[in-house]
This record gives structure tokens, sequence and C-alpha cells, in this order.
């Protein structure tokens, strides 16, 4: 390998070079992004105001709680910002300009709607914890939600990143999104409306898109699917982005396991129950409940078994 490496090692490093041949690298001259490591260290911090001492290696000083929470804060402002604004700026360069100066201002604004929102959100976060500790009998403690339930896990990444989603954050919000769908196996848009009191039981394959817009107290089971029917495209056979293309669920609807329901006309009704494994492309009413046909399993003895693969 030594004496290959004396010879190749040159040429290869040329080839691959990130500041000339690569087409996707994130160089501070180039694209200058934040990496996806720093985007996930600023959730552990997030999560550590939302949940203090909750997701760490050990409780918080009664003593420092308040002083750790403020240089919390201000580490997350000032690396967030900076965070932001490089996003901006890559955006902007692809559409608008080098350098129009307007980037800073809008993450400036985008980071202090954020952490403005955060007791909002904390509250918001505290109505999810009591629908799944009341939804699950499983459950014995608010605490053992917090500190394990994969559903709230994505549940509070997703309330972070569509606070930034609505602010035109690029980029950011959707690796948040994306660390938490690689957690959990939950996968839900940032740009998803979600009402509080919501709870993802188990929650293993749950798909949530862009433009859905859930009510209050919904509960999921695992394996739902709340996706498009179908991707309009435009003159060129490009994809048209921004419009409607995923379902409504309205108030105290509950979706159990398996169900997919597509379509950006579909409406779930408040109150509704759509049974496991059910197919929607249609809205139901208030109050339905829907689901399959009773399936007849085909039952075999021990007999049979024997029969049928020990001939």
């Amino acid at each position: 390998m030594e004496k290959w490496l004396e010879t190749n090692l040159g040429n290869l490093t040329e080839k691959l070079s990130p500041c000339q041949n690569c087409p996707v690298a994130n160089t501070q001259r180039d694209v200058n992004l934040p990496g996806t490591g720093a985007v996930i260290a600023l959730l552990d911090n997030l999560l550590g105001v939302l949940y203090p001492g909750c997701h760490g290696h050990a409780p918080l000083s009664q003593e420092n709680c308040h002083t750790h929470l403020r240089d919390t804060l201000q580490a997350i402002a000032l690396t967030m910002q900076d965070q932001a604004h490089r996003a901006l700026e890559y955006a902007c360069r692809r559409v608008k300009c080098e350098d129009c100066h307007e980037c800073a201002e809008k993450a400036r604004l985008a980071v202090s709607s954020l952490l403005e929102g955060l007791p909002d959100i904390r509250d918001t976060l505290q109505q999810d914890i009591q629908a799944a500790y009341e939804g699950d009998p499983a459950a014995m403690s608010t605490m053992e939600i917090v500190m394990s339930y994969p559903g709230l896990y994505a549940i509070t990444i997703h309330r972070i990143a569509h606070a930034l989603y609505k602010q035109g954050v690029p980029l950011i919000p959707r690796v948040m999104s994306e660390h938490a769908h690689s957690r959990t196996g939950i996968d839900i848009h940032p740009g998803a409306t979600i009402g509080p009191g919501f709870f993802i039981d188990h929650g293993t394959g749950v798909v949530i898109g862009e433009t859905c817009r859930i009510g209050r107290r919904v509960k999921l089971y695992q394996g739902v699917t709340l996706g498009a029917l179908s991707f309009a495209k435009d003159e060129n056979g490009m994809l048209v982005k921004g419009i409607k293309r995923h379902p409504d669920v309205e108030d105290n609807v509950v979706i159990y396991a398996g169900a997919t329901i597509l379509g950006g006309d579909t409406v779930i009704g408040h109150g509704a129950v759509i049974g496991g494994n059910v197919w929607l492309t249609h809205s139901v009413p208030p109050g339905a409940k829907v689901y399959n046909q009773t399936p007849s399993p085909v039952i075999r003895t021990g007999q049979y078994f024997i029969e049928d693969y020990c001939i």
C-alpha cells in the first residue's frame, strides 16, 4: 500500500479536490454552509432549554440552573444566527445576487423570532406530553415520555424546525427534521402545521408531508402516511413546487396503524376515526368511522402443517 500511495496519492488528491473538481462540497470560499453536525449540536442545546437536564448525562445543578440557561440561550442565539445567515446567503446567491446585505438581517429576525417563541413552543409541548400520557396506558409518568418516547422527540424537533421554516430559513429546518427521522423513523416535513396535543404512538414509519395541516389533539399510530396523491409538472416536465399536495386532519382525529391518506383536497373531519391499513384519497365527514372489511384468515391446525411441510 505504501508503494501505491507514493505513486498515486498526488494524482488522486488532485482529482478529488473539493476546491476544484468536486460537484458537491461545502467550503468556506464556495458554499460556506453550516455542517450537519453543527445543526445537530444546536438541537441538543435547544432540547436542553426545553427539557432541562433530561437529555444529558446528569441532572442540572439547582444552584447554577439560571446561569446555565442564560449561557445556553446566548450560545444558541449567536451560533444559530451565523448558521441561518450562511443558509440564507447560499439560497440568495442561487436566485438573486452575490451579496445584497439583506441576509444578515433576515437571519437576525428569524433567530430572534425562534427564541422569543420558545416559551410558547414549550407550552405546546406540555400539551403534547399530556396527550401522550393520557393516550398510552403503558406510560407510567410524563418524565418517561420526555426521556424516552420517539414521538415526543420527533414533534419537539418539528416544532423548532417549523418555527425556522415559517421565517424562510432554508436548509436548516430540513436538516433538523431528517435528523429526527433518522433517530425515530418518523418523517415530518418542517412545513407541516401541527396543532397542540399531538401524539404519535410507537411512531416508526410515520410520514407527514410538507403541506399537511393537522388540528388539535390528533393521535397517529405507527406506519401512517399523510402524503401526496400525485405530483403536478410544468410545461418543461419539472415538478411544480409550493402547491397544496397533502391532506388536512381536523381536531380530535385518531388514525390507526398503516393507514394511508393522500391528496391536497382530502380533509379528515373532526372526531373521525380512520382504521388500520385504510387507503383514502377523498375526504370523510366529521365523526366518521372508516375501516376495511374484516378479513377472513385461513387457520390451519398443526396436523395440516405436518402434512403440508413434512411429507
